[in-house]
């Protein structure tokens, strides 16, 4: 008889960043708590700095790291070595290996026996430029539906997204410490569980298990955000403990059963709520994509079993798609800005006055040097303000363009002042100007590109130590870019839900909103059961263009449904003019969409305001 072999206790897997502008604090404080974790992970990448992390690489100006993770490990990485913890850190962004040889010697200069090591194979420019050469592959911008060769930029870099395979195999043949480039955000999490539980050594035997830690991934990928961070439903938190809120554990079964949780004595909170408000950020609709599996979740559900511990069922995995993303970053150009502000009454007709005078004090030569030239007011005065402050509105003029002589003071900022004399009543403008000197920003191609490119090594800090080659799955799913989209199923006459009241949206109903290159998703959700049918009846694609006003300019919209989450997912297709850095307005990260949305008037209906407001 075959031995029976005990599955190993669940991982706790500790997320400690978020973000570069997370708490540097965190990773320290976690190392030297006395609560138990096996593997400390954290994210210092995003589309906002890995751009501008490779021009300034380019341009000899920056090692191409994350410093804030530098000054976070470095309190950390003695309690680390000490207790025995493992990391693996998504912090590289396009200078891996200088991070690398980094904390390598942040190790030996404490004498801490430590093995340390890093992930190859997220940068690909030599690939993108071979394929585009030998024509084996198209490029295909997967929002706009461009093709690379037809982009008017030159490729300057290009990064594809990992998964976490060679986490888990780094920890299997003895890291400690595991640097990457650019991982997937939740592949930290899904590598820790397929060490812990070896599901490395056969990932097609452990899909839906991979799969699981995944999504729990993704639920603790944003630090705080799941444990009230960023939670529309931000007032019934504890405020005396709003100022520290824990950050999230995921405590991940052998057969991938997931606890979500926090550290403990710590602000916020982990509910079923702050979880679906989490898990509908930055997804594109049914299917999660990773280079290790495809998560099928629409079937999610979230219970809670204890104070600040959440079960996540219902996800199922598949294997995973033959492609993974790649972002190409190119220099774009330039950009500056400058702003006024306007006070009190009249706003709509002082911004005109101002547009007209300030486009004569340009003339058509200097405009026609621009790219993008807009002039735009944000804000609104309230009737009978409270005092002068709430009456004041922002006035902003952007403009970018490929050459920064465009851009010097003598034809961006000189013009844009040379009216205040003849300008509006009360003409004031922004007394620091520095914004109104030309910056670089960088435009970003976001495609596909095969897993069977990819040339990925695990290489170690021990001495003798070959690397490893991570091969690509050979098992693999078709992938269609399109996600499912479909009207309200089933949907019941809202003149059943009784009487209405006009109020805000957000009165009754959760929301969270971001971005996926100029991509934005906004999923929506109520508290109660008894709303469902309400909501998916009411928040139809029709409804939601209505709702978005004049931000609606015809883009495609894709609706779903997550039934036992009762929330309502749209994704908005090219919503954010070509994603964060080159983006000009304030919503650079598709956030926003959420909240302005919930503060729109609709007929809610009267008992279900009467339960009160979020």
């Amino acid at each position: 008889m075959a031995a029976t072999v005990t599955p190993k206790r669940p991982i706790r897997v500790l997320n400690i960043s978020g973000a570069p502008v997370d708490r540097r604090d965190a990773m320290a404080n976690a190392a030297a708590s006395d609560e138990p974790v096996d593997v400390l992970v954290g994210d210092w990448m995003s589309e906002l700095n890995m751009p501008s992390k490779s021009y300034l690489l380019s341009e000899g100006l920056s090692p191409g790291y994350e410093q804030s993770f530098v000054e976070s490990l470095e309190p950390a990485i003695e309690n680390i070595a000490k207790k025995g913890i493992k990391l693996a850190a998504n912090a590289g962004t396009v200078g891996t290996k200088a991070l690398y040889d980094i904390v390598v010697e942040m190790a030996k200069s404490k004498n801490l026996d430590l093995t340390i090591a890093w992930v190859e194979g997220d940068v690909v420019l030599e690939q993108v430029q071979t394929a585009l050469k030998e024509g084996t592959h198209d490029f295909v911008n997967f929002i706009t539906k461009q093709k690379l060769k037809d982009w008017p930029f030159k490729p300057l870099f290009a990064q594809c997204y990992l998964g976490g395979l060679g986490i888990a195999t780094a920890f299997k043949e003895g890291a400690d410490i595991v640097i990457c480039g650019r991982v997937a955000d939740a592949s930290p999490i899904i590598g820790a569980a397929a060490w812990w539980h070896d599901w490395v050594a056969e990932p097609s035997k452990y899909y839906d298990e991979l799969a699981r830690s995944l999504i729990a991934g993704h639920l603790i990928e944003c630090s705080t955000y799941c444990c009230g961070g960023n939670f529309t439903g931000f007032k019934s938190l504890d405020w005396d403990t709003i100022a520290e809120m824990g950050f999230p554990f995921a405590e991940i079964a052998h057969d991938g059963d997931v606890i979500i949780t926090k550290q403990k004595n710590t602000g916020g909170m982990v509910t079923p709520e702050t979880c679906k408000e989490q898990l509908l950020y930055e997804i594109q609709g049914t299917y999660y994509y990773n280079s290790d599996v495809i998560a099928k979740i629409d079937q999610v559900e979230f219970t809670q079993v204890a104070k600040d511990k959440v079960r996540i069922s219902g996800v199922t995995g598949v294997a995973p798609p033959p492609f993974t993303k790649v972002g190409i970053t190119a220099h774009g150009g330039y950009r500056a800005e400058l702003h006024y502000c306007f006070v009190g009454l009249d706003i709509e007709e002082k911004a005109k006055m101002t547009e007209i005078q300030m486009r004569k004090s340009f003339g058509e030569e200097r405009l026609k040097k621009f790219t993008t030239w807009e002039f735009t007011i944000n804000g609104s005065v309230p009737v009978n303000p409270r005092n002068q402050a709430s009456c004041i509105v922002d006035a902003r003029l952007v403009a970018q363009s490929p050459e920064e002589e465009a851009l010097s003071l003598k034809n961006f900022c000189a013009p844009a002042l040379d009216i205040v004399m003849e300008a509006y009543p009360a003409c004031t403008f922004q007394r620091d100007l520095r914004t109104a000197e030309p910056q670089p920003y960088q435009e970003y191609f976001v495609s596909l590109i095969p897993q069977s490119f990819l040339k990925q090594k695990v290489h170690f800090s021990t001495s003798g130590k070959a690397s490893i080659d991570i091969k690509a799955p050979e098992i693999t799913s078709s992938l269609d870019a399109q996600q499912p989209s479909y009207p309200p199923t089933n949907p019941v006459d809202l003149a059943t839900f009784g009487e209405t009241v006009e109020a805000p949206l957000g009165y009754i109903v959760h929301a969270r909103a971001g971005d996926k290159g100029s991509n934005c998703n906004v999923g929506f959700f109520v508290r109660h059961e008894d709303e469902w049918d309400w909501l998916r009846s009411f928040l139809s694609t029709e409804r939601l263009i209505e709702l978005m006003g004049e931000d609606y300019v015809g883009q495609k919209i894709d609706r779903m449904e997550f039934s036992k989450l009762w929330a309502v997912h749209f994704l908005v297709h090219d919503h954010l003019d070509r994603g964060v850095n080159a983006n000009t307005t304030y919503d650079i990260l598709g956030k926003f969409l959420s909240e302005y949305i919930r503060c729109k008037p609709a007929p809610l209906p009267k008992k279900f305001l009467d339960r009160g407001k979020i």
